[in-house]
């Protein structure tokens, strides 16, 4: 069995959800099936500018080949006036700018397309519905389409365009029941074989030194929040949020946004901005957290909170962020908030109650377990992936039936 896996970026430099997720199924699949898994990708590692840093040409990476294809063009000022226009009501925006928008969002790589459409591949993976790679391809391919939205009830969504690229989908491939949903109610997709799959976690690494020594707390508490630290992903309220709270209730809390940084709040003396980490650091800072919060709203599962889970960490996350919300009530190994208020409130009880951190965590942690460990999970992925192979291309319509 031959899969080609289409994203928008790839490699272990990368840090990003779908392009991480991708990048996991991929390696996993080789090391657990012996199937050839490829990947078409750009050579870009900013999605914000898509500058090609790296080289284009073909590339082994544990076990997978990689095929990198430089980008004609990527964000601009005209994407960000037009995204800013189309954003106030992207279902009323014309086919012609939605096209349009997609083009200007990048990256655009029709040399990729034409190869991924050469390619002979059983099956083609796309992940996620987003990007140019996936938008101007998955129509195309000869092959079966498995489409891995990883959507977001984010604007972009709406935009015209993006039915074509579901419709086109011979199979589906959900995160949560939250990411099924909000896409059925909006595509006329509930027909197309899927499969509700998740992502994988991996046991912790054995500690190599305290967090707080990876983060120059000396023995002050902290909470954290790993991931990119950008304002679309909540960061910019989390951080306004802690600085309320830390204005009411002084004492020697901190908080650590861990990973790469594309916002930058304000200077304060108990936040601590590391940038991106190695794992080892990151899974050291985990650990020693009182708990792990979750700012975004905008997560088609969160992998990192499942990794918090794995070390026992009770989570917070926001009200308004579905699949994290589902993974709380599921698992019974978390709490979320919708208001500073709430945060607050969250907050105080964590931090005055060991006992329910404690159980929180194992809550998480046996989750994870039932759930998400890689085995389980390429199994069902491997079994899914055969039968849309045999099944073949599906005929147009039915979809629309």
């Amino acid at each position: 069995m031959r899969v080609a896996f289409v994203t928008p970026r790839y490699g272990r430099q990368v840090v990003g959800g779908a392009e991480s997720a991708a990048r996991q199924l991929a390696e996993h699949l080789v090391a657990s099936t012996g199937w050839s898994a490829e990947v078409f990708t750009s050579t870009a590692l900013d999605h914000i500018t898509w500058r090609n840093e790296l080289q284009p040409g073909d590339q082994t990476i544990d076990g997978v080949l990689v095929h990198r294809f430089g980008s004609e063009s990527g964000r601009g000022s005209r994407f960000y006036e037009l995204d800013g226009r189309l954003r106030l009501a992207p279902a009323h925006a014309t086919r012609e700018q939605a096209e349009d928008w997609v083009d200007l969002n990048g990256p655009v790589t029709p040399r990729l397309v034409d190869a991924l459409c050469a390619s002979a591949a059983d099956v083609a993976v796309f992940y996620p519905y987003l990007y140019y790679p996936t938008v101007r391809a998955i129509g195309r391919v000869p092959m079966p389409a498995v489409l891995h939205p990883a959507a977001h009830d984010e604007p972009a969504l709406y935009l015209p365009v993006f039915a074509d690229t579901f419709a086109s989908a011979d199979a589906l491939v959900f995160q949560t029941m939250a990411e099924r949903q909000l896409v059925q109610r909006h595509y006329p997709v509930a027909a197309l074989p899927q499969i509700l799959l998740g992502l994988g976690t991996e046991p912790p690494t054995p500690r190599r030194r305290p967090g707080r020594e990876v983060l120059g707390l000396a023995d002050r508490p902290y909470i954290v929040s790993v991931g990119r630290v950008d304002e679309h992903k909540g960061s910019k309220m989390l951080a306004a949020y802690f600085a309320e709270y830390k204005a009411r209730r002084p004492g020697p809390l901190a908080l650590a946004l861990v990973g790469p940084v594309a916002y930058r709040p304000p200077e304060h003396p108990d936040v601590v901005l590391t940038g991106l980490v190695s794992d080892q650091d990151k899974c050291d800072v985990l650990r020693d957290a009182l708990a792990f919060v979750s700012p975004s709203a905008l997560e088609a599962f969160s992998l990192v909170l499942a990794e918090a889970w794995t070390l026992e960490l009770p989570v917070v996350v926001n009200a308004r962020c579905g699949p994290t919300c589902e993974h709380c009530v599921r698992s019974g190994g978390g709490l979320w908030f919708g208001s500073y208020r709430e945060f607050e409130a969250v907050l105080d009880r964590l931090l005055a109650d060991p006992a329910l951190r404690r159980d929180l965590g194992a809550r998480g942690r046996r989750y994870v377990e039932r759930h998400y460990r890689w085995p389980v999970l390429i199994e069902r992925y491997a079994r899914f992936l055969e039968e849309v192979a045999a099944r073949g291309k599906l005929p147009t319509e039915a979809v629309a039936a």
